[in-house]
């Protein structure tokens, strides 16, 4: 049986408020540092996306992987609150998947010569993109609460092996994308210690974007269904009221 938990009042908390101050510290800072790298011999002022590529990708795997946990913990506990956390994880996961896709064009353009390249890599985060959105729009046609968990539970947990596949995909098949900077670092990387700062702190800024915007989302989605709750109960109200003075 699902729990029902006493649902907030608004979608913002002093919590959220101070999270959201570390986010926008966070990402300045990126941001400053990333304009302050000297341009790279091979792809000039484009190498400076490191600062903020790699950690939207991260933002990306840390949305599915949140998701799937909230997923395991609904089936366990059957609360409510898991399961606003796995659709929230996810629709947040999807601005960070399609973000990473389009960083990702930009600094391809000039390096590969294409916006898009059928690579490992790009091909299974474009999958990944497109199960996402089909996550999405599958949790909207469904009704009934617990009907509603229990696919979207098990639709999330089915994300995990996919996220293993894009990232070993650089190593398992040929790909035009790099290998990981931060796993391997040896002069071969050619990665100074100016890029490996802004890529660190690249991680960090979106991963507080994304438990930012998560928060909000989840406590947005309590209201929601408070809302759905509450116009249900007026609908049925007014359903005996007028069969009563028929």
């Amino acid at each position: 049986m699902t729990q029902a938990t006493s649902p907030p009042r608004q979608a913002s908390h002093r919590a959220t408020t101070v999270l959201g101050w570390a986010t926008l510290v966070c990402l300045g800072a990126t941001y400053g540092l990333g304009l302050s790298l000297p341009a790279s011999v091979e792809q000039k002022d484009y190498s400076k996306l490191i600062g903020i590529h790699p950690g939207l990708a991260w933002a990306s795997y840390v949305a599915v992987g949140v998701s799937a946990l909230g997923a395991i913990a609904w089936f366990v506990r059957r609360d409510r609150r898991w399961d606003r956390l796995n659709a929230a994880s996810i629709e947040v996961g999807v601005v960070f998947t399609a973000l990473t896709l389009v960083t990702g064009s930009l600094w391809g353009r000039p390096v590969w010569g294409v916006w898009w390249q059928w690579d490992p890599r790009l091909t299974t985060e474009a999958l990944l993109m497109a199960l996402l959105l089909g996550f999405v729009a599958l949790r909207r046609a469904i009704v009934e609460p617990g009907v509603r968990a229990v696919v979207s539970s098990a639709f999330s947990l089915l994300l995990v092996p996919l996220l293993v596949v894009i990232h070993f995909s650089v190593e398992w098949w040929r790909s035009l994308h790099q290998n990981g900077s931060l796993v391997s670092l040896d002069p071969g990387t050619n990665l100074d210690a100016g890029y490996l700062v802004a890529m660190v702190l690249g991680f960090a800024s979106f991963t507080l974007a994304y438990a930012w915007l998560t928060v909000h989302r989840v406590r947005l989605e309590a209201l929601e269904e408070t809302l759905e709750e509450t116009s249900l109960d007026t609908a049925i109200a007014a359903r005996r009221a007028e069969a009563v003075t028929a």
